[in-house]
């Protein structure tokens, strides 16, 4: 670097920080900016007498930033809640002072691996337990033997479960990648799928073979009388175990944020992968106050790492038609190494984004991955553009039958049945619970089908015959009656249940039973003015039907023919009730399907959805209650369990 090169290069780096730190719009990469820093640094050692007083260095406190059994845990593995910044971890303070304003918290470094569970008894090893799924994991106790980081026998004689994470050290992933790529074997993609794939080797030599080790993070049922969760980890790895490379006890939220940082600026040099920090309430008496929502401790957080980025050049846009027949726009970018794994491609969401964000062909882009997530490309350098890039067309037909697509802005929809892209995946929604339930009729048959030229379209399943069907490998006469029979057995379906198999972009069951009741057969002559007349039926969804009808009228008329269904019966009134007109949700594992009870609350004149919104008027919970109980809470909307529903009924 010469002189001239040296101010070129402060200047540029007081551009970076100011979009970074005062118009808050980055238009480069951390890794950038450090390279360029770094460049920097070493000039001004060697050139001191020419050091720019505008140099960022001159910054006061410039900081640069299957043959497994399953077996049940004695107590469960909990899940843990996400933050991604300051502004989150104060929420999650804010929340956890309320339950007990006179904690102190422990934070260690939260490990990218497999989770596994020890349980010690009369201070031998007897069981090692993959997390599953929290309540029951898969019994690989040869293979956890093999780890030399865990000790077969501990000083501790009472019953006790030891939780932690199976990782891969980097370098050791270096080598095994190196051994497979030279044997001609796929490489893992990252360390934890490495970790997670040799602890559940069948063979417990190859286990032994990888090096894995294991690093405690917390307990299970235990019959410890410690009063601090950093003393009881303590007494932990002094029975033998590995402590972690950092932890620390903090007072608050400067002291989280302070160790926090220290960790993401050293995460490079850890042995092990790591993609956060755990943080949790170090008093054990006020963990066990504070308890459990549905799915995750109250006092314990995941404070995560920021996610890698890095910069690309996007090479072509092309498109992908999903099962439904949405057209999803996918960016082909230069190879590029994000924390190991090479990304050539980055989702664009759909078209909107690409217009929102002026995305061209020849772009110079920085796109982002976290963890297993798909990368995404979360900037455009506009400012690297030399004038040749290219704005991306919009296409008006689909890629791959070329039929007109519907454009709904952001999404396009290629709308014909019989597009090679969604034939398979349209008859198995054809065939599913919800809309014709053909037994027999699932993912492999239907592929084996289609593959052999016997159904191109939904049409083609009832023309099948017992010849054609025992021509195809592993089909015999029972087996092939039987799909013909199901099939046969789908004729005189109630009318709802035909329209839902059509698979009718945005219209699902809900709406299929408002389609079938308001109109019956003449549904495919409705106006848009009277589809929008219908509770439930907006905009968006009456466009997909008239669009669906449209391209086809044809197909639908057929399939009516053969299928022959019910005329729909117009629903009695229901009486008064707690849910009558009500919007519901159900969600988790109940005393009875959740069929019934959907039926059931149809039955009272409650409308069932599928999806929470701020429509949503209930939502009911079993066990194992997933993301619709979490948005149901943020969005306010009323919760109950199976028994307080009963209870209003009552």
């Amino acid at each position: 670097m010469n002189k001239a090169d040296y101010i070129n290069a402060v200047e540029k780096l007081n551009l970076y920080a100011k979009h970074y730190y005062v118009l808050d719009d980055p238009i480069t990469t951390d890794e950038v900016y450090d390279k360029l820093y770094h460049e920097v640094v070493e000039y001004e050692l060697h050139n001191s007498d020419e050091v720019l007083s505008s140099s960022p260095t001159q910054r006061v406190g410039d900081v640069i930033s299957e043959g497994f059994t399953k077996e049940a845990h004695l107590s469960r593995m909990w899940s843990l809640e996400d933050i991604f910044d300051s502004e989150g971890l104060e929420k999650w303070l804010t929340k956890t002072y309320k339950l007990d304003a006179n904690v102190t918290f422990y934070c260690e470094p939260k490990y990218d691996g497999a989770s596994l569970n020890l349980i010690y008894e009369n201070g031998k090893l007897t069981k090692g337990i993959t997390r599953g799924d929290g309540s029951v994991g898969e019994l690989i106790t040869q293979n956890v033997k093999t780890i030399q980081s865990i000790p077969l026998e501990i000083a501790h004689k009472e019953r006790i479960e030891i939780r932690g994470e199976v990782v891969i050290f980097k370098d050791e992933f270096e080598k095994i990648n190196h051994a497979r790529l030279n044997a001609g074997e796929a490489v893992f993609a990252n360390p934890r799928n490495a970790a997670a794939g040799s602890l559940r080797q069948l063979d417990s030599s190859i286990t032994a073979s990888r090096n894995l080790v294991f690093l405690p993070y917390g307990v299970g049922e235990n019959s410890l009388e410690f009063k601090l969760l950093h003393q009881l980890m303590e007494y932990i790895y002094e029975l033998g175990f590995r402590r972690p490379p950092e932890r620390a006890v903090c007072q608050g939220y400067e002291e989280i944020e302070s160790i926090y940082k220290q960790m993401v600026q050293d995460r490079d040099h850890y042995a092990m992968m790591l993609d956060g920090m755990v943080v949790k309430v170090d008093q054990i008496a006020a963990q066990i106050d504070m308890g459990y929502t549905v799915k995750v401790p109250r006092f314990s957080v995941a404070y995560k790492f920021p996610a890698v980025e890095k910069i690309t050049t996007i090479k072509e846009i092309i498109l992908q038609v999903g099962r439904t027949g949405a057209v999803t726009p996918v960016a082909l970018v230069e190879p590029t190494d994000i924390d190991g794994v090479v990304v050539e491609r980055a989702t664009l969401h759909n078209f909107d984004e690409i217009e929102r964000k002026d995305i061209r062909l020849g772009d110079k882009v920085i796109i982002l991955r976290s963890g297993d997530v798909i990368p995404k490309i979360i900037k455009v350098l506009t400012h690297e553009r030399s004038g040749e890039e290219l704005p991306y067309i919009r296409p008006v037909n689909c890629p791959v039958c070329s039929s007109e697509l519907l454009d709904e802005g952001a999404l396009l929809k290629c709308q014909n049945l019989t597009c090679d892209a969604r034939v398979v995946n349209s008859i198995i929604y054809f065939a599913s619970k919800p809309c014709l339930n053909i037994d027999g009729l699932g993912i492999k048959i239907v592929e084996q089908l289609f593959s052999n030229g016997l159904v191109s379209s939904v049409i083609d399943l009832f023309s099948l015959t017992l010849e054609k069907l025992l021509e195809l490998e592993g089909f015999k006469e029972k087996k092939a009656q039987n799909l013909l029979d199901a099939l046969n057995a789908a004729k005189g379906c109630d009318y709802w249940r035909f329209i839902n198999a059509l698979g009718i972009e945005h219209i699902g069951e809900v709406a299929s039973k408002t389609l079938s009741e308001r109109f019956g057969f003449a549904f495919v002559n409705a106006t848009k003015d009277e589809l929008l007349e219908c509770d439930g039926i907006g905009e968006e969804m009456a466009e997909s039907v008239l669009e669906f009808v449209r391209v086809n009228a044809d197909t639908i008329s057929t399939l009516e023919g053969l299928l022959e269904p019910k005329e729909p019966l117009k629903r009695e009134e229901a009486e008064d009730n707690a849910f009558k007109e009500k919007t519901v949700v159900l969600t988790g594992t109940m005393s009875r399907s959740r069929g019934e009870i959907k039926e059931m609350l149809e039955s009272l004149g409650a409308k069932v959805s599928g999806s929470v919104s701020k429509k949503t008027d209930f939502l009911i919970y079993g066990e194992d209650a997933g993301s619709k109980y979490d948005k149901a809470e943020s969005l306010g909307v009323t919760t109950l369990t199976e028994e307080q529903m009963q209870e209003m009924l009552a």
